[in-house]
C-alpha cells in the first residue's frame, strides 16, 4: 500500500448525505435524452456492464438501454446482486468474455461503476486479448479499501476483509490493465474518497471528471456522455478525452 493511499479518508458525512441526489440525476438524465441522442455512434462491438456492490443489472439498466440505442451489443453481467468475488463470480464473468467474445467475434469493452469497475480492470488484466478497453464509474482501485463508506457492507457480503486480495483475479488493484483505460470520478462522490477513483494520466490512461454523486453516477448525463464518447473509438485509435469548446464547461480538468 502506498503512502498516499494511507492517507486517504471516506467522504465526509455531508457527501454521504448529499448521495440522494441520485434520483434527482436520474431525473436530469430522462431530460437529457434529446441531448444525448447527438452522442457519437458505435461500431456494434459487444459491451459487459458490470454493476456495483450489493447492486443488479437493474442499476444499470438506463445506462446499458442508452448505450444499446447507440448501437452496441450490450450486456448485463447476468448474476444477480453484487455480493463480491464469492465462489464462481470470477469464473462467471471470465465465461461471459468468452461467450461475448465467441458469439461476436470481436474484442469487448467493460464498463464497471464502483465495484464493478474493480472487476473490469482485474479481468482486461487476465484476459487482455479480449478485451479493448475498459471504464470505470468512481471505482476505489487506487486507495486504501477503507478510504470508502461502503467497506463494512464489502465485509458483510462478502465474507472477506476489504484489504484482502486475491492474487489470482489480476493482481495489484492500482496498477492499469494492458489496455486503454477510462477512470471516470467525481470530488462530491459521498461513498468513495475520489483520489481513490482517478487513473494516473498515461499513454493509453485517463482520467474523466463529473460533477455527480456516486449513486448516480451510471445515469449521471455527463457520466454517460463520456462513456459513449469512448466507446465510439475506432478499435486500436484510442485517443485522449477532448476537453476543448463546450466539453470544458461540462468536465473539469481532473488535474486542477
Amino acid at each position: 500500500m502506498t503512502a498516499t493511499a494511507q492517507t486517504l479518508r471516506p467522504p465526509s458525512r455531508t457527501l454521504m448525505f448529499l448521495e440522494g441526489r441520485a434520483i434527482h440525476e436520474f431525473g436530469a438524465f430522462l431530460g437529457a435524452l434529446p441531448l444525448l441522442s447527438l452522442a457519437p455512434r458505435g461500431d456494434g462491438h459487444p459491451v459487459l456492464v458490470l454493476p456495483g456492490l450489493v447492486a443488479s443489472d437493474t442499476s444499470t439498466g438506463a445506462l446499458r438501454t442508452f448505450l444499446s440505442s447507440k448501437g452496441y451489443a450490450v450486456a448485463g453481467w447476468r448474476q444477480g446482486r453484487n455480493y463480491g468475488l464469492r465462489p464462481g463470480v470470477q469464473d462467471a464473468m471470465l465465461g461471459q468474455i468468452r461467450e461475448l467474445n465467441d458469439t461476436h467475434g470481436r474484442k469487448i469493452s467493460l464498463v464497471g461503476w464502483s465495484l464493478g469497475g474493480i472487476y473490469a480492470r482485474q479481468l482486461a488484466k487476465m484476459v487482455p486479448d479480449s478485451v479493448r478497453q475498459v471504464i470505470t464509474l468512481g471505482s476505489p482501485f487506487a486507495g486504501d479499501p477503507r478510504s470508502t463508506n461502503a467497506w463494512r457492507v464489502y465485509e458483510w457480503a462478502s465474507g472477506r476483509k476489504a484489504d484482502e486480495v486475491d492474487p489470482r483475479f489480476g493482481g495489484e488493484l492500482a496498477a492499469p490493465p494492458p489496455v486503454p483505460t477510462t477512470a471516470i470520478f467525481s470530488r462530491t462522490d459521498g461513498v468513495c474518497a475520489w483520489q481513490g477513483c482517478m487513473e494516473k494520466t498515461g499513454a493509453q490512461t485517463e482520467s474523466i471528471e463529473v460533477e455527480s454523486s456516486h449513486c448516480g453516477m451510471g445515469h449521471h448525463p455527463a457520466a454517460v456522455y463520456a462513456v459513449a464518447d469512448r466507446l465510439a473509438q475506432k478499435e486500436g485509435q484510442w485517443r485522449p478525452f477532448d476537453r476543448s469548446g463546450w466539453r470544458s464547461v461540462v468536465y473539469p480538468d481532473p488535474h486542477r
